[in-house]
């Protein structure tokens, strides 16, 4: 299910026996095989030393379908609006007009929408298609194509060395806790074995909260009260390398991107992770509120203009999302040569809740 792990971890190799048996996180990686075991000259017998890795287990099957639903009942407010503007008309220049006013109020843009218009008009052209709710299932795929450089892989244990660092910024309330506690959840039931740190130092009662998802989730937490957000960061990442393990997320205080000065200090929490490891950290990803419309894109202009984005979590597609904004990050990505994939998406409390962005399941929710 969570291919975004790499092989790292489901190796069967038989040169890489420190991958741990059992998906316990509170058992050091690297103690599992005898590898400094004494030569056994009475006995024959081969030594358990070179078998093979045994392949660790991902995270349980997620029943798409009932995953389908839900993600369809998030969008449904958006996909009835869109969805009228078939019901009972033409192929015509009304048409059009009409379905260009509902994917702007479904937060798609100016760029998106008359990019998506365009390539519809194209589409219909070249199929010769005169059924309204024809003209819906190519408006869907054309959003599908749209939205699929978006669908990418996280990629965890890519390091020759030393652990994954994920770190983890966004706005106030979009939900970037809960989101690496869903995260870690993921990523232990996938056998890697994570360490959490709490740099969010300011929001009351933040550690409290990642530390309830470091219990829930039998993994370790790196926390000082009232300390220094950088000074976490690095001794979880030092932390994280002393003990083997294979993940370090690292949780950040939201913060509005009109606040240069906490910016600033985003800036800093990445040069000193870089003092601890020159290479993290690997991942910076975006915790975006589905909620937010046009707003999402403005803040991920400016994260990404801070840190450098390398990936989204977009949260809370169940409310009154409207959805289409994720085509307006992909027009953006697209006009800029470099897009920034969503990684994850959002529609519920659950742990389950949190999937894998599919450009085209999302596509086909939003315009069921």
């Amino acid at each position: 299910m969570f291919s975004y792990l790499k092989k790292k971890f489901f190796s069967t190799e038989p040169e890489q026996p420190a991958t741990p048996s059992a998906p316990s996180n509170s058992e050091p990686a690297a103690g599992v095989l005898p590898a400094a075991a004494a030569p056994a000259p009475i006995s024959p017998a081969p030594a358990p030393a070179l078998e093979p890795a045994p392949a660790l287990e991902p995270a349980p099957p997620t029943n798409r379908p009932s995953w389908f639903d839900r993600l369809k009942t998030g969008l449904r407010k958006t996909g009835s609006s869109i969805g009228s503007v078939f019901i009972g008309t033409q192929i015509d220049e009304a048409l059009y007009e009409d379905l260009e006013a509902a994917l702007l109020q479904a937060d798609t843009g100016v760029q998106a929408t008359q990019f998506l218009l365009d390539d519809l008009r194209r589409r219909v052209k070249s199929s010769k298609t005169t059924d309204p709710a024809a003209v819906k299932g190519l408006l869907a795929q054309a959003l599908a194509d749209l939205l699929q450089p978006l669908q990418q892989a996280l990629p965890i244990g890519a390091q020759a060395d030393g652990p994954t660092v994920l770190m983890i910024a966004g706005v106030n309330g979009a939900g970037k806790t809960t989101t690496i506690g869903k995260l870690t959840w993921h990523l232990s039931h996938a056998g890697a074995s994570v360490l959490l740190a709490a740099a969010d130092t300011f929001r009351a009662a933040a550690r409290e909260q990642l530390g309830v998802w470091a219990t829930r989730n039998t993994v370790e937490i790196i926390s000082q009260q009232g300390g220094d957000p950088a000074a976490v960061s690095f001794d979880a990442v030092t932390a994280g390398r002393a003990r083997g393990r294979d993940v370090v997320l690292i949780d950040t205080a939201g913060r509005l991107p009109t606040q240069l000065h906490l910016m600033e200090e985003l800036k800093k929490i990445k040069r000193v992770i870089q003092k601890a490891d020159p290479s993290a950290p690997h991942q910076v990803l975006l915790v975006i509120d589905g909620n937010t419309g046009q707003n999402a894109l403005a803040q991920v202009k400016a994260f990404d203009a801070a840190l450098g984005l390398t990936g989204l979590v977009v949260t809370k597609l169940d409310g009154t999302a409207k959805g289409g904004v994720l085509a307006a990050i992909a027009i953006w990505g697209r006009e800029r040569g470099a897009v920034v994939p969503v990684y994850f998406i959002g529609v519920g409390e659950q742990l389950e809740d949190l999937q894998p962005f599919d450009a085209q399941e999302f596509a086909s929710a939003l315009l069921a």
